[in-house]
């Protein structure tokens, strides 16, 4: 099972270990496309700053941000499932798994970044800033600058198993399964279950924060169950067998991804 994540504005303040090794990075099939983006991000970091945060859209408050991506190839570096700290790696809970469920986590879980391409959660990266929405001077817009690279590699990393997209809209630009791939593809919508009291009957809404804080749980539940859905079928299944209230139905055209709702009645 290969699944795909975001990754999150929130990040850890700063690395505690040696410097950046691009070299040691996880998919080498995207070292050359990654090496471009570095080079124009700290250039453009390094010479304007007030350029940068307009092309990055940081707020005045976020200046700090540009120094960050400045030190790029110098600050320390940690595991990227460290790196990111926001709601879904919160609820993800990385540092808390037993040791078999990290061990499943370095091996399944593919983190997406405009400044990487993708990252698996054990590789070592700093601290940075740096959208997928972003569109550098030079390379343009890295949603599409990543197609190209991405299309080499990705569909060998995802073997022949199940591909659970986690992805925000944003950074599903860069690759989205297709053909085979995409049949064996789940994507994942969480619906907020509520009793509306003036009429007795069930109201669904699609949420926002709170998405990311399940499918960060649903990740987690997996990893400790140690489950292998094989298919976007024996993923319901697994679900289900979790405890997660799931709702789905084959895609109606061939080559076409799953679409899974999850259902929760609380919000937390």
């Amino acid at each position: 099972m290969l699944v795909l994540l975001p990754p999150s504005e929130g990040k850890a303040d700063s690395g505690r270990g040696a410097p950046l090794k691009p070299e040691s990075l996880s998919l080498p099939g995207l070292a050359e496309a990654r090496q471009a983006v570095l080079d124009e991000l700290v250039e453009l970091c390094v010479a304007d700053e007030t350029k940068a945060r307009q092309v990055l859209g940081l707020s005045e408050g976020l200046r700090g941000e540009i120094a960050k991506n400045v030190e790029l190839r110098t600050a320390g570096t940690r595991p990227a499932g460290e790196i990111y700290t926001g709601v879904l790696y919160d609820a993800l809970g990385l540092a808390t798994l037993d040791a078999a469920a990290r061990r499943r986590a370095r091996q399944s879980l593919l983190v997406f970044s405009g400044l990487w391409g993708a990252v698996r959660i054990g590789d070592r990266i700093p601290p940075y800033r740096c959208s997928m929405g972003v569109k550098l001077p030079g390379l343009g817009a890295l949603g599409a600058y990543w197609r190209g690279p991405m299309e080499s590699v990705l569909p060998e990393e995802a073997g022949g198993g199940l591909v659970l997209d986690l992805r925000s809209s944003a950074y599903t630009a860069p690759w989205k399964p297709k053909g085979e791939v995409a049949s064996r593809t789940a994507t994942v919508r969480v619906l907020h279950s509520r009793i509306d009291e003036s009429t007795g009957l069930e109201k669904r809404s699609v949420v926002s924060h709170f998405n990311k804080a399940t499918k960060g749980r649903i990740v987690r539940s997996l990893l400790e169950a140690g489950a292998a859905p094989r298919s976007p079928a024996a993923l319901v299944e697994a679900l289900r067998d979790l405890g997660h209230v799931v709702e789905a139905e084959p895609p109606a055209t061939a080559g076409k991804a799953w679409a899974l709702d999850v259902v929760v009645s609380e919000i937390h």
